[in-house]
């Protein structure tokens, strides 16, 4: 039996994002403050592109999180589909729970992101040894059940 590559395991909901974070992060300890940002398409698989954008700044940068827009525009033109989920993992030094730092970061992303993305993108946090979300985004993975729902359909057939 031969293990499937991860980008080709659909990630088909919230826990499974997590848990996806979890071992494209591993191990689970950052000395330094960086934003990774990888892609799922409307069938939850993830893009080969997972990017760090490093050095990241304690408190949010509006600037940063517009520039996000662009670089999402980008790698989503390279996936097939209208629905692409922009998921973003913050790793941080210290321990696992958010900061108002961390609050700040997601107040910004919810600012710039939720109109742009109609809410097509998460946030989650990885520190001491942990990941958890800060921000989800439940609607998306209702969108892909019902898309692997019609595959399954459509190859019955």
């Amino acid at each position: 039996m031969t293990t499937p590559f991860l980008a080709d395991v659909p990630v088909r909901s919230s826990l499974a994002l997590t848990r996806r974070w979890v071992a494209l992060l591993a191990p689970l300890s950052f000395s330094d403050r960086t934003l990774w940002l990888a892609w799922l398409g409307p069938d939850g698989r993830q893009s080969p592109v997972l990017a760090p954008v490093e050095d990241i700044p304690i408190g949010a940068d509006w600037h940063l999180a517009a520039g996000l827009l662009d670089v999402h525009s980008e790698v989503a033109r390279s996936i097939l589909g209208d629905d692409v989920h922009l998921a973003m993992a913050l790793t941080r030094p210290g321990e696992p729970v958010p900061t108002e730092d961390d609050d700040e970061w997601a107040g910004a992303f919810h600012e710039v992101l939720d109109s742009a993305l109609d809410g097509t993108w998460s946030l989650h946090l990885a520190a001491g040894g942990r990941v958890e979300p800060l921000v989800q985004s439940p609607g998306f993975f209702v969108r892909v059940g019902r898309a692997t729902a019609r595959g399954v359909e459509d190859g019955l057939r």
